[in-house]
């Protein structure tokens, strides 16, 4: 809008010499600004409105986080799980705008942490307005999502508060700060220090993100150890299923619907016109960002089925939804830089990333319900490295613009210095989430805060620490207490051999 302009100096001339020339021009001039206030206002509702309802997106995969995650733990642990998916929203969202929002995106202020808007002060400003902050934290509670996965069925509940704080309020928000603030040291919206020369291209947050929240659950995780019955005497895997593949398609398909706020969501605005030269706007790139978001869950998914068939002998529903949510995983960081086909290729691989990290999860006896670490972590780390090699250059430099020319993917024929530059930005996440969330959880652990009882643990946490089981049980009719109900007919003894039945609730 800044170039609709109008002055009475330079229409008067054109309406001749008459002496109501300038009164003319003026009001002309006037009528015209009035316009271009109101082309103004249009612009910035659209783009708020964009930005607002991406949020709300991104916000409905809490939803499907807290459904996933009910549906992969065992029946007894139902009602823990929810309500750490709760308070991951409700502690992210207090520390996050007392801190987060602050380290993350307060500029300015030097490469390493932002230092202004505590508690959300000079709000709304030229930069961000409240709009902003929703869609920021959004993206920082599921982080803590992640994280709550790896450890859960043997976490006492105020590990989780704690450790949700400590990550939304400051460890999240200083990892976005680095590659995604304007004054970042690897952010490639940085304009004046670009990391080779190209910045790191994380667009939506395959390391940002997922590999954030991945990390920290693998310590989490890793100084838990593993559920009581998770590898028997001899070493051996166990598996310990979760109770409801309903929940966990449920769940799958919420986050399914909630990355297109995610992904697409990530470029702020939309009524922008950002190709040089050309009319398609931002809609374009945010329609392509969609179709690459798509095709990679949806080749994941794919390769996933027919790859587990072919080591198991078995159609199994939950590991198509998690080799599906690491294809997103993967598709985040450069989804609005790819070609589609490319993205088929990230899927691809990202379901034998997610096989691979199993298998050596299960070789080294490290335990998480969700395989988070494994799907975040490893997808998120592939989806980084994929990127330094696909994307093109025309999508660059659309997206990224305020850089000519800047360095692309290294297959495309751009050079390795944006490989380099997100290979760096791997190394420094492991290491910036390792030395603040692996300390935290060790503490907790020595003082006895992380991890509940044996015996609460084979009781459940839902009936020893939650008053009570999140499904209605009855009696079977009797005089005993079979707990005779949903997933658990008929009744069984602890030491029976689990069936498709029970599912295992029993051990």
């Amino acid at each position: 809008m800044a170039n609709l302009t109008c002055s009475a100096d330079f229409l008067g001339p054109l309406l001749g010499a008459s002496a109501n020339a300038t009164t003319a021009a003026e009001f002309i001039c006037g009528r015209f600004q009035n316009a271009a206030d109101q082309f103004t206002a249009t612009t910035y509702a659209v783009n708020n409105t964009y930005l607002l309802f991406s949020a709300y997106l991104v916000f409905s995969m809490q939803l499907g986080f807290a459904m996933l995650c009910a549906g992969s733990v065992r029946a007894k642990n139902t009602m823990n799980i929810m309500l750490t998916n709760v308070l991951d929203a409700a502690a992210g969202g207090l520390f996050y705008y007392l801190f987060g929002f602050a380290f993350a995106f307060g500029s300015p202020s030097n490469g390493f942490i932002g230092k202004h808007f505590f508690g959300l002060k000079a709000f709304p400003n030229p930069t961000y307005d409240y709009s902003n902050f929703l869609y920021q934290w959004a993206f920082a509670i599921a982080a803590a999502g992640i994280t709550s996965g790896s450890i859960a069925e043997r976490t006492q509940f105020v590990a989780y508060l704690i450790y949700s704080a400590f990550l939304t309020g400051f460890v999240y928000p200083v990892v976005s700060h680095w590659f995604w603030a304007s004054d970042g040291w690897a952010s490639a919206f940085n304009t004046s220090n670009l990391l080779f020369g190209t910045g790191v291209i994380d667009f939506a947050g395959s390391g940002v993100v997922h590999l954030v929240g991945g990390v920290a659950g693998l310590w989490g995780a890793l100084i838990e150890g593993p559920r009581i019955g998770r590898f028997d005497h001899s070493g051996r895997s166990v598996a310990l299923r979760g109770h409801s593949a309903s929940l966990v398609v449920l769940g799958t398909f919420l986050l399914w619907f909630g990355w297109y706020g995610f992904n697409p969501g990530s470029f702020n605005t939309i009524l922008v016109s950002y190709t040089p030269g050309g009319f398609y706007g931002q809609w374009s790139g945010v329609g392509r960002t969609a179709l690459t978001t798509t095709l990679a869950g949806c080749t994941a998914a794919l390769t996933t089925l027919f790859g587990k068939r072919l080591i198991s002998g078995h159609w199994n529903v939950m590991d198509v939804c998690n080799g599906l949510l690491g294809g997103f995983a993967a598709i985040t960081a450069g989804c609005s830089v790819v070609e589609p086909w490319a993205a088929i290729i990230c899927g691809f691989v990202a379901s034998w990333v997610l096989i691979g990290c199993n298998k050596l999860a299960a070789i080294v006896k490290y335990d998480d319900p969700l395989e988070a670490a494994q799907l975040h972590g490893g997808c998120g780390m592939w989806g980084l490295i994929f990127t330094g090699l696909f994307a093109t250059k025309n999508y660059v430099n659309e997206v990224y613009s305020n850089k000519a020319d800047r360095p692309y993917g290294l297959f495309m024929g751009g050079g390795g210095k944006l490989l380099a530059a997100n290979l760096i930005q791997i190394l420094t996440i492991i290491g910036w989430v390792s030395v603040t969330m692996g300390p935290l959880f060790f503490i907790l652990n020595k003082l006895r805060l992380l991890r509940i009882s044996p015996e609460d643990e084979l009781e459940g946490m839902d009936k020893t620490r939650h008053g009570g089981l999140a499904y209605a049980w009855h009696d079977d009719g009797e005089g005993g207490d079979s707990k005779k109900g949903f997933m658990m007919t008929p009744p069984f003894k602890v030491g029976d051999r689990p069936s498709p039945t029970n599912n295992g609730n029993q051990v």
